[in-house]
């Protein structure tokens, strides 16, 4: 191991910050591989413990990480879903092929009923993504109806016909998904006046206020933002946007290679590991870019900016379906996973909600599950555990005054350091990450403003970047302890190489 690094971090705890949005924390769960069906849902004719088919030891292993919303039914799937195909009895639904992603059968068991008791298992709030790239206008609004109107109409008599009396709450609404891409290939301009129009035809219907998302860019394509916000506002008039949407989404994504080669989950150099690092914090690049377009249009705020796709992307693991995107996760995508938490709440004075791709068997899932009743907790998902306390916490500032030297590779450089902080409920919770994969760092908290009682560390490091959890060795990344030691300024943590850390403290 090499000689550790030092650094000094400045936190001032009573100067408060944006308050971090629980929903910054959120989930996806697309019609994709094994997310659904064999993920979340095993029917209820499985062996496996279930309610309604919903698999209960996912339900409880995602519990424990507070789950504030979870975006259904995609992704690309969401624009070649038909709702109504996916209610009544499951001898009736009709089957269709998923044509996205893989090719194979689609049910339809699995519909909004069932998501819906899902999300009441989960305790979280549910973000329906609906269908603006092959289906219409009355179609999204009739679901919205479905789920959520109460009293009498035809699509309420449907609902209770199909055995639920009561509405639902649903609170964020997404109008389609990807319109650039999948969702449409659709221009700019476009899809901005598509999106004005299924916005304003999706209603509230009683208390039940829609957050309707207007389907935004990819990484930083700042016209796409731009044409949404032309749509409702206008440059440097000074006028609060029209309230059509209420907020933009963007999607971005850790591919440290190229589309067509991205990569091995862990079987990886270390040159890949800078690499994917550098990408990562390229996020904090992308968001300041869309918040400079969307605050020249809503210099108040009114809108806010999702990103509501976002994690790193690898070749899927040997023999597996190409279309089914399952990949191992690995120490490295936990600090993808902790830096990305860090710029988060940085900028929650904008960015309203954010949904790691994806939560079970997809991407940088936070949980690996097989038919046999196997189920992995992985590094990701510790990340998201550990932070957790960060829900409605109000943000803090914080101040690297000393940092280990940048590392450069091809031009870019990579920060060794990321911190970030909060406050809440008479507790401070930071979070570091030593982002160094060979070196260990020495952290002085320099902590200003607060007095500082019982701090406790957690720690969650491996022996290399590339290491993670199989049924056979599920703890192989898993939090330990972490010894804090007090400085006449406030705290001392040394971190491990690529490690990440929590220091939790009343105040």
């Amino acid at each position: 191991m090499s000689t550790a690094s030092a650094a000094r971090v400045v936190i001032d705890l009573d100067v408060p910050g944006p308050a971090i949005s629980r929903h910054l924390y959120g989930h996806f769960a697309e019609h994709l591989g094994r997310c659904i069906y064999g993920g979340f849902y095993v029917g209820e004719d499985s062996d496996l413990p279930n309610e309604g088919g919903i698999r209960l030891d996912v339900v409880e292993a995602l519990r424990a990480l507070d789950i504030p919303n979870l975006r259904w039914p995609g992704g690309c799937f969401a624009d070649e879903y038909h709702w109504k195909d996916g209610i009544g009895p499951k001898a009736d639904r009709p089957s269709m092929i998923n044509t996205h992603w893989g090719n194979v059968e689609e049910s339809n068991h699995f519909g909004t009923h069932e998501f819906m008791a899902l999300c009441e298992l989960l305790g979280a709030d549910a973000y329906v993504n609906g269908n603006v790239g092959s289906g219409t206008v009355q179609e999204m609004s009739e679901w919205v109806e479905y789920l959520t109107r109460d009293g009498d109409s035809p699509m309420v008599r449907q609902r209770k016909a199909n055995g639920r009396d009561e509405p639902w709450k649903v609170p964020f609404w997404g109008i389609g998904n990807e319109a650039w891409g999948c969702g449409g290939n659709q221009r700019a301009e476009a899809y901005a006046d598509l999106a004005r129009r299924y916005a304003t035809f999706c209603r509230d219907h009683g208390d039940n206020k829609l957050y309707r998302i207007a389907a935004g860019a990819s990484n930083d394509d700042l016209a796409w933002t731009e044409a949404l916000m032309k749509a409702v506002s206008c440059l440097g008039c000074g006028r609060t946007p029209r309230n059509i949407f209420q907020a933009v989404s963007i999607h971005y994504y850790t591919v440290a290679g190229t589309w067509d080669s991205k990569g091995s989950a862990t079987e990886f150099d270390a040159e890949d590991y800078y690499r994917t690092i550098i990408k990562a914090q390229d996020i904090e690049r992308v968001i300041r870019g869309h918040k400079a377009v969307m605050d020249a249009y809503d210099p108040d705020r009114a809108i806010g900016l999702v990103l509501d796709e976002w994690g790193t992307w690898w070749d899927v693991e040997p023999g597996t379906n190409p279309g089914f995107l399952y990949q191992q996760n690995a120490m490295r995508d936990a600090l993808v996973a902790s830096l990305h938490f860090d710029v988060f709440h940085r900028h929650a004075d904008r960015l309203t909600m954010a949904n790691i791709a994806q939560t079970v068997n997809v991407l940088q899932a936070m949980l690996l599950t097989d038919d046999d009743g196997g189920l992995v907790r992985t590094p990701t998902y510790h990340v998201f555990e550990m932070n957790k306390g960060h829900q409605d916490a109000v943000s803090v500032p914080v101040h690297v005054v000393e940092r280990p030297a940048p590392y450069e590779l091809d031009g870019k450089t990579m920060e060794l350091l990321s911190v970030s902080a909060s406050v809440k409920d008479g507790q401070a919770l930071i979070s570091v990450s030593n982002l160094d994969p060979v070196a260990p760092l020495d952290v002085v908290l320099d902590l200003r403003g607060g007095e500082i009682r019982n701090p406790a560390g957690r720690l969650l490091t491996a022996s290399k970047p590339q290491d993670h959890n199989t049924p056979s060795d599920p703890q192989a990344v898993a939090p330990a302890p972490l010894r804090v030691e007090p400085e006449p300024r406030g705290l001392r943590v040394t971190l491990p190489p690529h490690s990440f850390a929590t220091i939790s403290s009343a105040l």
